[in-house]
C-alpha cells in the first residue's frame, strides 16, 4: 500500500538536500513542488513496496506566447509538475540508453516487437504535487473555516496556481548591457490601486469570492463559494459565467495557464494531467521505444485546499470514456490520494514565517529541477533560460535549459545514435527523419491515440504552431 505521508516526506527530503541554488527565499518566497517516484512492489508481497525520486520540480510560472522560440531552446512551461514530468523523460532516455546498449537495466525488459521495450515486473510510476494542480481540479468547494478574499480584479500578474489571499507581482529584469538576462526580482509597486490588486489575488492570478461580499456574514448558512483559477478557459469553450459563489467558473473545460501580460499557450496542470493519463507522460518521441505507454498509477498531493471529487473529475472523469485506442494505450485510472504534510515553501507557510522587514510576499521566479540522472541533473532555470545566464550567451547551448524541447530531442538523437541499427524500432527506420516534428509525428501510435482523445474528449485543445516544432 501506497502512504501519502511517506511520499510526501521523501519528496520533501529529495528537495531540503539540494543546494540553495533557486530555492525560495525563506518567509518572503514560496514556491510549487512535484516530482516523480519509481515504485518498485517487492515479488510474492501485496503491500512492501520501494520508492525512489526519480525527478523533482519546482516552480509556478510559464512564458509567453512571444517569448516563445521557433529553435524550441526557450522553457515555456515551468509550473512544477511539468518540470517534474520532463526531468523523468531525462530518467527515463537515460534508462531506455542503458539498455538499448546491452547493459542490463533495473527499469526496462525488451519487449517482443523488435526495438521495443517494456518495464520490469512490479515498477510503476507516481506523482506527488504539494498543491491541487492549476486549472480546473483547483476549482474547489470552500469549506466555512476558510477565508473569502476580497472581491477579484481583473488583470492576471502571475502564473503561479494555489488558493489564497496573496500574489504579489515579480517582474524579470530585462536584459541589459553586461547584466543578467531576465533574472526574477521583487517589483516596486508604487501604485495603491496596485497594491490592492496584489493584496486580494490568489496565487494564480484571481480571487476568491463569496457569494455577496457585501451581503453574506461570518457564519451565514448561505455563503458558499469556491476557490478560484486564474487559467483561461480555451477559445470556443463555454466561458466563466462569473457568478457571484459557486457559480464564477465553468467547470470540466480546458484552460490555459495565465501569464504576466500576454496570454499563454501552454493548458493547465489538470488539463495536461488528463491527457497523460490517455497518452501516457513519455511523450511522442519515447512512445518510438516503448510497448505501452508510461502513466501515473498514483497521484498523491500535499496539505492545501483539496477534493477528491473534484480531482477525479478534472483527472479522470473527462477522459473515462476515451475508447478505439490503439495497442499498448489505455484510460489510466490513478488512485488518488492527500497527504497531511505541507511543503515548508508553500504560500500559506511562507506567510505564517513572514517577518517585518522581509519586503513582499511572492512567488519565487526561479524553476528547479533535479533527476536521477549521471550528467548535470540539477537545472535552475527563470523565465524559460538558465538562471543566470548573460545576454551574450543568449543562442547557445549554456543559455538553455535541460529541459528545453531541443535538448530533450538531442538527448533523444543521442539514444538513437546509440541504437544498433538492427535494433532500431520500425517508426524510425524511415530515412525522411530529420526534424523534431518528424519524429514526434513518426509515432503513428501515439498520434492515433491523441486523435482518439481529441476527438471522443478535447475536441478544442489547441493545436501547436508547426513552425514551433521544425527545428532539428
Amino acid at each position: 500500500m501506497i502512504n501519502a505521508d511517506e511520499v510526501a516526506e521523501l519528496c520533501y527530503e529529495r528537495f531540503r538536500r539540494l543546494p540553495r541554488r533557486g530555492k525560495p527565499e525563506p518567509g518572503r518566497e514560496w514556491s510549487l513542488l512535484a516530482a516523480v517516484l519509481r515504485i518498485t512492489r517487492r515479488p510474492n508481497s501485496d503491500s512492501a513496496v520501494e520508492m525512489e525520486v526519480v525527478s523533482l520540480g519546482t516552480g509556478t510560472k510559464c512564458v509567453g506566447k512571444a517569448a516563445m522560440s521557433a529553435a524550441g531552446d526557450v522553457l515555456n512551461d515551468s509550473h512544477a509538475e511539468v518540470i517534474a514530468r520532463r526531468g523523468c523523460i531525462r530518467y527515463l532516455i537515460q534508462e531506455l540508453h542503458g539498455a538499448v546498449s546491452g547493459r542490463r537495466s533495473s527499469l526496462f525488459r525488451p519487449a517482443d516487437r523488435r526495438g521495443k521495450w517494456r518495464l520490469q515486473p512490479g515498477v510503476s510510476f507516481l506523482l506527488f504535487t504539494s498543491h491541487t494542480p492549476c486549472g480546473d481540479a483547483s476549482i474547489i468547494p470552500m469549506t466555512d473555516s476558510q477565508a473569502q478574499p476580497c472581491p477579484p480584479v481583473t488583470s492576471v500578474s502571475s502564473c503561479g496556481e494555489t488558493d489564497g489571499r496573496w500574489n504579489l507581482k515579480r517582474k524579470a529584469e530585462e536584459p541589459g548591457e553586461g547584466g543578467n538576462l531576465k533574472l526574477p526580482r521583487l517589483a516596486e509597486e508604487d501604485s495603491k490601486e496596485e497594491e490592492e490588486e496584489s493584496r486580494t489575488k490568489s496565487p494564480d492570478g484571481v480571487a476568491s469570492v463569496p457569494a455577496s461580499a457585501s451581503e453574506l456574514k461570518p457564519g451565514d448558512s448561505t455563503q458558499s463559494d469556491v476557490h478560484r483559477t486564474g487559467a483561461k478557459c480555451v477559445p470556443g469553450s463555454p466561458a466563466d459565467p462569473l457568478r457571484p459563489g459557486v457559480g464564477y467558473h465553468s467547470t470540466g473545460v480546458l484552460r490555459v495557464k495565465p501569464g504576466r501580460g500576454e496570454p499563454t499557450l501552454s493548458l493547465s496542470c489538470s488539463d495536461k494531467l488528463a491527457r497523460w493519463g490517455v497518452l501516457g507522460f513519455q511523450g511522442a518521441l519515447l512512445s518510438h521505444y516503448l510497448e505501452e505507454a508510461l502513466y501515473f498509477d498514483t497521484v498523491v498531493v500535499g496539505k492545501c485546499p483539496y477534493s477528491q471529487e473534484v480531482m477525479h473529475r478534472a483527472l479522470v472523469t473527462r477522459c473515462s470514456r476515451v475508447s478505439e485506442l490503439p495497442a499498448g494505450f489505455s484510460v489510466c485510472l490513478p488512485l488518488l490520494l492527500q497527504s497531511s504534510l505541507e511543503f515548508p515553501f508553500s504560500q500559506n507557510q511562507t506567510e505564517l514565517q513572514h517577518r517585518g522587514g522581509q519586503g513582499r510576499i511572492s512567488a519565487c521566479g526561479a524553476a528547479i529541477s533535479w533527476c536521477n540522472v549521471a550528467d548535470q541533473p540539477l537545472d535552475v532555470t527563470a523565465n524559460g533560460y538558465k538562471h543566470g545566464v548573460t545576454k551574450k550567451v543568449l543562442g547557445t547551448p549554456k543559455a538553455r535549459s535541460l529541459l528545453c524541447k531541443l535538448e530533450l530531442f538531442h538527448s533523444f538523437l543521442s539514444l538513437v545514435a546509440a541504437t544498433d541499427p538492427s535494433a532500431l524500432p520500425d517508426s524510425l527506420r524511415s530515412g525522411e527523419l530529420h526534424t523534431y516534428w518528424d519524429h514526434k509525428r513518426a509515432s503513428q501510435s501515439y498520434q492515433q491515440a491523441w486523435q482518439q482523445l481529441r476527438l471522443q474528449a478535447f475536441p478544442l485543445w489547441p493545436r501547436s504552431d508547426r513552425n514551433l516544432l521544425l527545428f532539428r
